[in-house]
C-alpha cells in the first residue's frame, strides 16, 4: 500500500504556531497531554458523576430518579435462571420426556452373559462356591445364593449355554420393548419371574430368574430434544429495564441493599473504590501512551517528527475513545458489540502505517475494556475487528475496497462473538453474532465518509486519493488531452517509466506515476510552444529571441503550479511540477543564444529553471524519466544498445550537473533506474517485422476477396 504523503507545516490549528508554542517539541508534548486527559476524562467522568453516598439502613433524605434507561442484567439473569429451572422441572416430571435407552438393554444383556461365562469357566474345577458368588456379584452386580452356584458348577456347559441364550432373549424382549422406570421396575421383575418359569423348570428356572432379575434396571433416558425447552423459556424472559425518570428511592424510605445496587447500576452511587479505580485508569492510560511514544521513537521516528501525522494519530485516538464511551452508555446489552474500533484502525492503516495501526488496535481494545467494566466479550470483539480492519486495507486500491474490508471485519467480529458465546455457554451472546456484520459495515461506512475530510484537515494524500487523481477523467488531465495531446501522451509515457523505476529503486510507484501525469500540466497555457504539440511543423520559436523562448519554456513550471493549486491538487503532486526540471539548463536555447551573441555577455543562469532541485526519490525519478522519454523518441533506430547508451548518458549528465544532490537516490539506485528505463523503452520502441512485397500483396488479395 502506498505510504500516505503529507504536506509540510502545521495544518491542524495553525494558530498554535505563536509565542512559546513556536517550539515544535512543546507543541508535541502539549498534543500528547491533551489526548491523554481527553481519554482519561471519558473513562473517569462516570466515576465522578456518582453524586450519592447512601448506606444500607439510613433514611433517604430525598427522591432519586433514574437519569437514563439501563438494563438490570442481574435481575434479568436471575429471572432467566428461574424460568430455566421451572422449564427443566416440567420436563423432568413429564413421562413423555423420556425414551427407551437401548444401550441399557445391551449393558444388562452383557452382565447376564458375564455371569454364565464365569460359571462355565469354573465348572468342573471345584472352586469354592462362596468365592465365586462374591466375584459374580462384584463384576456383574448379580447376587446368587450358594446352592445355585453349586448347582450351576455341576451342570454341563451345554446346559449353561442354553440358559444364557434364554436369559439374553428374555432381557432384550423386556428392556427393548417395555418402558421401565423406578416405579414399574418391580412389575417388570414379576413378569420376568413368570417368563423364566415358563422357559425352565426347577433349579434351572430359579437360576434363570435370579440372573434376569439381577440385571434388570430402569431403561428410560431423558429425551435430548426436550432440553431446548428450558433455554427457550430463559430466552423468552424480557430484559428488566430501569426506565429514565423511574423513582429508585423515595424520600423517607429506608435504604436497602437493593436500592444501593440499583444506584450503582445507574452510576449514581459513589463507591468506596472510586479513587482507587481512578488511579488505576490513570496508570493504565499512562502505560498505553508510553508504549505508543516508545514505539514511535524507536520504529517510526518520521511520524514523531511530523506534527500533522501526530495530530492525526491523536485525533483518531480521541475519536475512537469518544465513540466507545458513547456506545457503552446505551441501554442495550449488545451495544458493546457495535463499537467501531475497526473504523479508526482502517484509517490509521491507510493514512499512517499498518504496523502502527496494529498497536492502535491493542490500545483501543484495552480502552474498550475500561469503559465496559472489563467485559471480555467486547474487548475480544474490538481486538479481532480492529486487526481484521488493518489487514483488510493492506492492499486498498479504491474506496470500494474499504467496503470489502468492512465485510471482512463483520465476518471476523461475527465469528468472535459466536465463538465466545459457545465457549462460555452463553446462548444470548452466540445469537448476537449478526451484530458483528453490523459493526463491520458501520466501520467501513464511517471510514469511507471520513477519509476525504481527514486528508483535507491534516494535509495528507492517501493511495486512494492518488488513484482518483490518476483517472483520465480528472479535469486537468482531460484538458491536457484536449488542448495539448502531445504533452498528454508524453506524460503517460513518463508515468510508465517513472512507475517502473520507482519500483526498482524501492520508491513509491503510485506516487511517481501520478506525479508524472501532472508534471507538465503547465503546458496547457501555451501548448504550441512545445515541440510535442507542434503538429503543423511550424515552430514559433524560430521567430523570437532565445531569451524569450527560454522564458516561455521555463514558465510552464510556474503555470503548472498555479493550475494545480487552483485545482486543489495535493502538495506532494505539486512538488513534481516544481521540481521535475530542478535548476537544469535549457540547453538548446542557451546554445542558440551563445551562437547568436557576438560578445561573451550571455549568463548561463538566465537559461536555467528556477528550481528547486528534486527533494525526494520520486520527484528525482520523474526528472530523469522526462528527458529520457523525449530523447529516445527522437532516435532514428532505437536498438537496445543505443537506447541504453542514451539513457545512461542522460542520467550521468543530470548527476554531474548536481540536479540529484538534494534527494536520497544512491548510485545503486541510479543503476536500477537505468535498467528499468531500458526495459520499459525496449518494449515501447521494439522493432517490427517488415513484410516482403509478395506477402503484402497476398494479404491485400485475401482482404479484397473477403
Amino acid at each position: 500500500m502506498t505510504k500516505p504523503q503529507t504536506s509540510p507545516g502545521i495544518r491542524w490549528l495553525p494558530w498554535l504556531d505563536r509565542g512559546i508554542l513556536r517550539q515544535p517539541a512543546l507543541r508535541k508534548w502539549g498534543l500528547a497531554v491533551v489526548v491523554f486527559f481527553a481519554m482519561l476524562s471519558m473513562v473517569a467522568a462516570p466515576l465522578w458523576s456518582r453524586r450519592y453516598n447512601f448506606t444500607v439502613g439510613q433514611v433517604a433524605p430525598y427522591d432519586v430518579e433514574a437519569p437514563r434507561t439501563v438494563i438490570d442484567r442481574e435481575r434479568t439473569e436471575r429471572l432467566q435462571a428461574e424460568a430455566r429451572k421451572r422449564a427443566v422441572e416440567e420436563v423432568l416430571q413429564d413421562p413423555q420426556s423420556y425414551v427407551i435407552n437401548h444401550a441399557t438393554a445391551m449393558e444388562a444383556e452383557s452382565a447376564a452373559q458375564a455371569v454364565f461365562a464365569l460359571l462355565r469357566q469354573n465348572a468342573g474345577e471345584a472352586p469354592r462356591p462362596d468365592e465365586l458368588a462374591r466375584r459374580i456379584q462384584t463384576e456383574t452386580g448379580v447376587e446368587l445364593p450358594l446352592e445355585l452356584v453349586e448347582y450351576a458348577l455341576q451342570r454341563k456347559p451345554a446346559d449353561l449355554d442354553r440358559l444364557a441364550t434364554e436369559a439374553r432373549t428374555l432381557i432384550i424382549r423386556l428392556m427393548s420393548q417395555e418402558r421401565i422406570s423406578e416405579e414399574t421396575l418391580d412389575e417388570v421383575r414379576r413378569a420376568a419371574d413368570e417368563a423364566a418359569g415358563r422357559a425352565a423348570a426347577g433349579q434351572q428356572g430359579e437360576l434363570l430368574r435370579r440372573v434376569v432379575k439381577g440385571v434388570l434396571r430402569p431403561n428410560l433416558a431423558l429425551d435430548p430434544d426436550r432440553l431446548p425447552r428450558a433455554e427457550r423459556a430463559a430466552h423468552a424472559v424480557e430484559p428488566v429495564r430501569i426506565l429514565k425518570g423511574q423513582t429508585i428511592i423515595r424520600k423517607g424510605d429506608i435504604v436497602t441493599a437493593e436500592h444501593v445496587r440499583l444506584l450503582e447500576l445507574l452510576g449514581l452511587q459513589r463507591a468506596e473504590s472510586t479513587y482507587a479505580r481512578l488511579g488505576g485508569v490513570f496508570l493504565l492510560l499512562v502505560l498505553l501512551m508510553t508504549v505508543l511514544g516508545v514505539y514511535l521513537r524507536h520504529f517510526q521516528p518520521e511520524i514523531l517528527r511530523n506534527e500533522n501525522l501526530l495530530a492525526l494519530l491523536g485525533f483518531l485516538l480521541v475519536m475512537l475513545a469518544f465513540t466507545a464511551r458513547l456506545l457503552s452508555q446505551l441501554p442495550w446489552s449488545g451495544a458493546g458489540f457495535v463499537i467501531p474500533i475497526a473504523f479508526g484502525t482502517m484509517l490509521a492503516a491507510i493514512l499512517l502505517d499498518s504496523r502502527l495501526a496494529v498497536l492502535v488496535t491493542m490500545v483501543m481494545a484495552v480502552f474498550v475494556g475500561l469503559v465496559t467494566d472489563l467485559d471480555l466479550r467486547f474487548v475480544l470483539v474490538a481486538l479481532a475487528g480492529g486487526l481484521a480492519g488493518v489487514f483488510g486495507v493492506s492492499r486498498v486500491s479504491q474506496r470500494g475496497d474499504l467496503m470489502r474490508a468492512g465485510l471482512i471485519v463483520g465476518a471476523v467480529d461475527g465469528l468472535t462473538i459466536a465463538g465466545f458465546g459457545l465457549f462460555a455457554s452463553d446462548h444470548l451472546t452466540a445469537q448476537a453474532a449478526w451484530l458483528g456484520l453490523v459493526n463491520g459495515v458501520f466501520s467501513s461506512v464511517l471510514a469511507i465518509g471520513s477519509l476525504a475530510y481527514l486528508e483535507m484537515m491534516f494535509g495528507l494524500t492517501s493511495s486512494v486519493r492518488l488513484l482518483e487523481l490518476s483517472n483520465p477523467n480528472q479535469p486537468l488531465l482531460r484538458r491536457l488531452l484536449l488542448e495539448a495531446p502531445g504533452t498528454y501522451h508524453h506524460s503517460i509515457m513518463v508515468g510508465n517509466l517513472a512507475e517502473a523505476a520507482a519500483e526498482a529503486a524501492h520508491g513509491d510507484p503510485l506516487l511517481a506515476r501520478v506525479g508524472a501525469y501532472y508534471h507538465d500540466i503547465g503546458k496547457i497555457r501555451r501548448p504550441y510552444f512545445f515541440a510535442e504539440n507542434q503538429f503543423a511543423g511550424e515552430n514559433p520559436h524560430d521567430k523570437i529571441a532565445p531569451g524569450l523562448s527560454t522564458l516561455i519554456i521555463t514558465s510552464h513550471v510556474k503555470d503548472g503550479v498555479e493550475l494545480a493549486r487552483d485545482a486543489k491538487l495535493p502538495a506532494c503532486v505539486i512538488d513534481f511540477i516544481r521540481q521535475h526540471h530542478g535548476t537544469d539548463l535549457v540547453r538548446y536555447f542557451y546554445r542558440r543564444a551563445v551562437e547568436n551573441s557576438r560578445e561573451n555577455g550571455i549568463n548561463e543562469r538566465d537559461f536555467r529553471y528556477q528550481g528547486p532541485k528534486p527533494q525526494t526519490k520520486e520527484t528525482a525519478i520523474v526528472m530523469l524519466a522526462d528527458p529520457v522519454e523525449a530523447a529516445v523518441k527522437g532516435l532514428q533506430k532505437p536498438t537496445p544498445g543505443r537506447v541504453e547508451g542514451l539513457v545512461r548518458k542522460l542520467l550521468k549528465d543530470r548527476l554531474v550537473d548536481g540536479q540529484l544532490d538534494e534527494c536520497n537516490l544512491t548510485l545503486k539506485d541510479l543503476d536500477r533506474i537505468a535498467d528499468a528505463f531500458v526495459r520499459v523503452l525496449s518494449g515501447m520502441f521494439h522493432t517490427r517485422v517488415e513484410y516482403p512485397d509478395n506477402l503484402a500483396r497476398e494479404l491485400e488479395n485475401k482482404k479484397a476477396q473477403t
